[in-house]
């Protein structure tokens, strides 16, 4: 990936024990970029941590715990880590839950604990982490949706779809107000990919939605992270506002 210019700066990378958050971390890490991973399972963040320290060429990486539906706890992570590395300049708020359940099936509590972590979470993460962005030459924010955030879902829940349409309300709308500090703000939106959070569909489910991928599959972890690595790079500099769709032609239809 030597065409992005990652070095020399530190990334905050929400759900960073598994799935498209690992992922994204290890492609920053090997390229230049030091990692915090920010992850509910300190056990596992610590695991991942080490393993991405352990890599050649590896510019570092360190386990934070937290669980970003908590506002406070989110400040008091987002301090200890521009403590622990004396500077902040990518947030990639990938932290997520999901549910399949239908309309009549949803309970206030899943509704309320869903945006909570998908939605409150990514912004108030980026909230506290804005003073030590405004002090970067090349502050990025990239916000993790959904393809069902751009068309209301297909097996996922309507708190899960919401959750993901208001992270691309909010990628657009933070993209205005801070772009006169130099920070980029946009969203991926990935279609189903192959992580644990996929566990929750069925195998009926599973079926309905790889018939409607261009492509007939799901997508890799891997292919997500390479476009957050874009979008953090120096070379996206005049990118902002965007939501990049990497889904296999889910989106189209």
């Amino acid at each position: 990936m030597g065409v992005f210019t990652l070095t020399g700066r530190v990334a905050v990378i929400t759900g960073a024990a598994q799935g498209i958050g690992y992922h994204a971390a290890k492609m920053l890490c090997e390229n230049g970029m030091k990692a915090a991973l920010v992850d509910m399972d300190m056990e596992k963040a610590q695991k991942t941590a080490d393993e991405l320290n352990a890599l050649p060429g590896s510019a570092g990486a360190a386990a934070f715990a937290c669980d970003v539906s908590d506002e406070k706890k989110i400040e008091k992570t987002v301090h200890e880590i521009a403590e622990s590395f004396g500077q902040i300049d990518v947030v990639v708020n990938n932290a997520g839950i999901l549910s399949a359940a239908k309309i009549p099936d949803v309970q206030r509590e899943e509704w309320d604990r869903i945006l909570g972590v998908n939605l409150s979470g990514s912004f108030f993460m980026v909230q506290k982490a804005l003073p030590f962005l405004k002090q970067s030459k090349h502050g990025r924010v990239i916000n993790i949706s959904s393809v069902a955030g751009r068309m209301g879902g297909v097996e996922n829940s309507m708190s899960y779809a919401a959750s993901k349409g208001g992270l691309c309300a909010i990628t657009r709308g933070m993209a205005r107000h801070l772009g006169p500090f130099n920070i980029t703000v946009n969203a991926v939106c990935p279609g189903p990919t192959r992580t644990p959070i996929l566990d929750a569909y069925s195998e009926e489910a599973m079926r309905n939605l790889k018939s409607k991928f261009f492509l007939g599959r799901v997508g890799e972890p891997e292919e997500i992270a390479s476009g957050i690595c874009y979008l953090a790079s120096e070379e996206a500099g005049f990118v902002t506002g965007i939501m990049l769709d990497i889904n296999g032609g889910f989106w189209v239809g």
